[in-house]
């Protein structure tokens, strides 16, 4: 066993539950009880253990993916402190349903945009679908799980190819936008957060929920608030206006109140939401 070990409170099947809620990711594929993924060529698998997961293979080049992937990056003990020390029970009867909970994170900017943009105006059963037969069309499979195409891969494609996987013509246009605009993900990645919306959003097909989810789900920035989300609306309608309805408006302005953890705190509604009981 190749133990890797990870702050405590770590909860292995909650923290993977979103790789099994809409149906299989066969870039981050979940297979016979571990979360199976494609880096450097090889495929890990990343399963269950006592004090974190057990990664095969784990070395300099696996550890930071895997890391990655059961976010180890969050800082999930300041985010209970500050709900144990607020008056929110909506948080405080989470985080205790939710204890150990680390969503996962893209490990790829350009695979984050691209999951954002297939994700766009449809449902995540669909998202999930047209994705893969994405992945199968350009990306290389190791032994169970596929690799993400890479962006050379997707730029060398024409329209017609993307939109036989399932891509609307609008869509298959945005992913080849990207994929041929040579961005510099290193820079851009660097910048602040109203820096990465100023850049991202002034390529066509990224908007402000694109760009929302790719600072949340890729960089982990901490006050990363999807507001024009439709399932976290659902879940703050739930959970803080007893089913009523919410324009995006009111729900982006609802994030001051999770300042700084906004991000963590939509994690935590969307899964509340999800997961039976909660």
């Amino acid at each position: 066993m190749s133990l890797l070990r990870l702050p405590e409170p770590f909860d292995f099947e909650l923290s993977t539950e979103r790789f099994r809620a809409f149906g299989p990711d066969l870039a981050n594929l979940w297979h016979a009880g571990a979360l199976h993924r494609v880096a450097g060529g090889r495929e890990l698998r990343i399963g269950p253990s006592e004090g974190g997961v057990d990664v095969e293979p784990l070395d300099a080049e696996t550890e930071p993916v895997a890391l990655k992937l059961v976010g180890a990056e969050f800082d999930l003990d300041g985010f209970y402190a500050w709900v144990e020390a607020g008056s929110d029970p909506v948080l405080k009867r989470l985080v205790v349903a939710l204890r150990g909970f680390r969503p996962p994170l893209g490990l790829d900017p350009f695979e984050t945009l691209v999951t954002s943009i297939t994700a766009q105006q449809v449902s995540l059963f669909a998202a999930f679908a047209i994705r893969n037969r994405l992945i199968e069309r350009f990306g290389v499979r190791a032994v169970h799980a596929y690799a993400f195409p890479t962006e050379a891969a997707l730029a060398a494609a024409t329209a017609d190819e993307i939109v036989a996987t399932g891509f609307s013509w609008r869509k298959a246009e945005y992913v080849l936008g990207i994929a041929r605009a040579g961005l510099d993900w290193q820079r851009i990645t660097s910048l602040q957060d109203e820096e990465i919306h100023e850049e991202l959003e002034a390529i066509r097909g990224i908007g402000e929920w694109t760009v929302d989810w790719f600072l949340a789900r890729h960089l982990a920035r901490p006050r990363a608030w999807p507001a024009g989300d439709l399932g976290l609306r659902k879940a703050v309608e739930a959970f803080y206006a007893d089913g009523a309805t919410l324009t995006t408006p009111e729900v982006r302005a609802m994030g001051a109140r999770f300042e700084p953890f906004q991000n963590l705190t939509a994690h935590y509604l969307l899964t509340g939401l999800r997961v039976a009981g909660v």
